[in-house]
């Protein structure tokens, strides 16, 4: 099997009637129409497994050997045409917002971060992963991999040829998206937002995001030291922050 990257799609909760002067929103409640998706990755799921016998791409062994034969493979599919298969869809805990943070932090950065890495010698490239099995400081670990491993990794996230990391469709596309959007807003009565340009003297420096809270209280954590990875804090910290600390 060939790896390809995750696909995400943000699909808006309503969209133009034929004539484009309505909205049409979708109905209170409704989320996904999880049978029509379970239906339509079945057969998309099955037909590629088709073309990939068909191309020789596929190979078996031991007790599976006989479904090289193209019809021996065609009888093992037929009864996973008749199965209802599952697709796991629910609502986001945190709502879409959080999705939406979390797909801007996904689509905007590199496989691995250059903090992350610590060293390259003989023995390899050294990096930090988190373990999220784990919680607290333990969560936190090294890995040493040999050079061509590391880059075999890496190389797992790089978008295949003829592929694109953002694809926007319908009202959303590119060549009407501005228009479609202000379209969108006017007909569901919301107003447009401030336009920002980068002359606007208002502007100031995006705020910064709050720290989390502590897993253990719930309380504020405030930042008393930044080090570099592998280095030690210069000192105990001092009057409130130990109180903070202690508490």
């Amino acid at each position: 099997m060939t790896h390809h990257p995750h696909l995400h799609c943000i699909v808006p909760g309503g969209g133009f009637s034929p004539d484009s002067r309505r909205w049409i929103a979708c109905r209170p409640g409704f989320f996904l129409p999880v049978r029509v998706l379970s239906r339509l990755f079945r057969r998309l799921v099955l037909e590629q497994l088709a073309l990939a016998h068909a191309a020789g791409q596929l190979a078996f062994f031991c007790d599976h050997a006989g479904l090289t034969d193209p019809q021996a493979f065609k009888r093992f599919l037929a009864p996973l045409r008749e199965q209802e298969w599952v697709v796991y869809a629910k609502r986001p805990f945190a709502g879409p917002e959080a999705v939406l943070a979390y797909l801007a932090r996904y689509t905007h950065r590199v496989a691995i971060a250059n903090s992350r890495l610590l060293r390259l010698d003989e023995t390899g490239v050294t990096f930090r992963w988190k373990d999220y099995r784990l919680e607290g400081r333990t969560r936190h670990k090294t890995m040493t991999l040999p050079a061509p491993e590391f880059i075999r990794r890496f190389l797992l996230h790089v978008l295949p040829a003829g592929f694109h990391r953002i694809r926007h469709y319908g009202f959303l596309a590119n060549a009407r998206r501005v228009a479609n959007v202000a379209q969108a807003r006017a007909l569901i009565a919301e107003p447009q937002p401030p336009a920002v340009t980068d002359t606007d003297p208002t502007i100031s420096e995006p705020p910064r995001a709050s720290p989390p809270p502590c897993p253990h209280c719930g309380g504020i954590m405030a930042v008393i030291e930044t080090f570099l990875p592998g280095s030690q804090p210069r000192a105990p910290p001092s009057g409130l922050a130990a109180l903070a600390i202690a508490s």
